[in-house]
């Protein structure tokens, strides 16, 4: 994990960043392992179904409600940084939450004949496993947020370890007990989310940290009315970027599950060093908007710097032994019976690597005001790597080369966008220094 601050995170008896990272490897390792139990328990097209199931899942679930997270998140903090209670914004995101909710289970019964078509091979049980993770996730991504605004990383941090362990046990009790069957894996999957809910409301009990207040106010507007729609469009996108591809290829090689499965299943490989960086959001933000809020725009710099750095290390390591080993581990730990080759999985590294920068500017981006910003950044990323996943050839060379054009197109738009945003905001606190 990565080194903050002082500025940002105030000392701790523990590191925030290792409880982080420890729930964040508990949830890692059982999406993994759920992949792998799959894998190694069902016939190729039902295990190529759950895998696309996960993808999806990540995509529908946590792509609209990190947005809902993140909104808490920036609520709580900036709430403690004025000296205020946050109850009153706090009661807005729920209802926003809700709402969202409502939208998305909509949308997905809309689009439903071609997604059980085409990406869960016909599993309406998958289905109804995607449905209920998406109002699991309402609420796990509710109490993750307010813990993330209070800097309650260590109950975040359980909410994180509940939830990949439920999701263990259940997996390898199905497998165990001998009734292995796509919906039923799903399902499991989805209701894990509960016991990290049941942990977060434990820990939301404790009362708030003090935060420091006072100083230039640099980004101190009201909060806009289409700032959670900002943050859930982003979120999507996100998800998109980082996982269609393999629900594309799936749907493209229909004749041809195992390969893929082995596709699916080394992307999920290649995503460790992500999961391994993913509390960078919750971590970072609260600090990054308390010093945006006051005008400490070095303190923000200085963060960002010593990110750059962690996401380097991290991911360059990650992307290394993704080439050597990669091929192995998905033979091994998957059940791939397709061979993938070894610049194929170092290419997907790559990829990785631009979607943690991405992780680790955005929440700069938040703080500052600049969603908008944001949002533009994912979609001309989005629309690069459709353009280029569309393309006719090989499904997996192309959905390849289209993993790591996309990601660089966002992140080039965020640098851009977050070198503007400082300057302004930078100009903005010397005239009212």
């Amino acid at each position: 994990m990565c080194a903050v601050s002082a500025d940002i995170m105030p000392p701790r008896r523990v590191s925030p960043a290792l409880v982080m990272g420890l729930g964040t490897l508990v949830l890692g390792a059982s999406g993994y392992a759920f992949v792998a139990v799959a894998g190694h328990s069902l016939p190729a097209a039902e295990a190529a179904a759950v895998a696309s199931f996960y993808l999806l899942a990540n995509i529908v679930g946590p792509g609209t409600l990190t947005a809902v997270e993140q909104h808490a998140s920036h609520a709580t903090s900036r709430a403690l940084a004025r000296g205020e209670r946050a109850g009153g914004a706090l009661r807005r995101v729920v209802r926003e939450a809700l709402v969202l909710s409502a939208v998305v289970v909509g949308a997905l019964a809309l689009v439903s004949p071609v997604l059980v078509e085409r990406s869960l091979k016909g599993s309406w049980s998958l289905f109804a496993a995607v449905v209920v993770g998406v109002v699991t996730s309402t609420a796990v991504y509710l109490a993750r947020g307010v813990l993330g605004g209070m800097r309650r990383f260590t109950g975040y941090a359980a909410t994180l370890a509940g939830e990949g362990a439920a999701r263990l046990v259940g997996a390898v009790a199905v497998a165990v007990a001998g009734v292995a069957g796509a919906g039923l894996f799903g399902m499991t999957f989805a209701l894990g989310t509960v016991v990290g809910v049941l942990a977060g409301l434990v820990w939301l009990r404790a009362r708030p940290v003090a935060v420091a207040g006072g100083g230039p106010v640099a980004v101190a507007g009201p909060e806009r009315v289409d700032s959670l729609a900002l943050l859930v469009m982003a979120g999507l996108l996100v998800q998109a970027v980082a996982n269609v591809a393999p629900i594309v290829v799936t749907a493209r090689l229909p004749g041809d599950a195992a390969l893929a499965l082995a596709f699916s299943s080394a992307f999920i490989l290649v995503r460790v060093p992500l999961f391994v960086f993913s509390p960078v959001q919750a971590l970072l933000l609260p600090g990054l908007t308390e010093a945006a809020t006051r005008g400490d725009l070095g303190a923000v710099r200085s963060v960002l710097r010593r990110i750059t750095v962690a996401v380097l290390v991290v991911g360059v390591v990650g992307a290394v032994g993704s080439a050597l080993a990669g091929p192995w581990a998905v033979r091994v730990f998957f059940g791939a019976e397709a061979e993938l080759s070894s610049w194929l999985l170092g290419a997907l590294g790559v990829g990785t690597i631009l979607l943690m920068t991405a992780q680790a500017v955005q929440p700069a981006l938040i703080a500052l005001g600049a969603r908008k910003a944001i949002t533009v950044s994912w979609v001309a990323g989005t629309v690069v790597l459709l353009a280029v996943v569309a393309l006719p050839g090989s499904p997996i060379v192309v959905a390849t080369v289209a993993q790591v054009v996309g990601p660089m197109v966002v992140v080039a738009g965020m640098v851009v966008a977050l070198a503007r945003h400082l300057s302004v905001v930078g100009a903005g606190v010397t005239r009212s220094t």
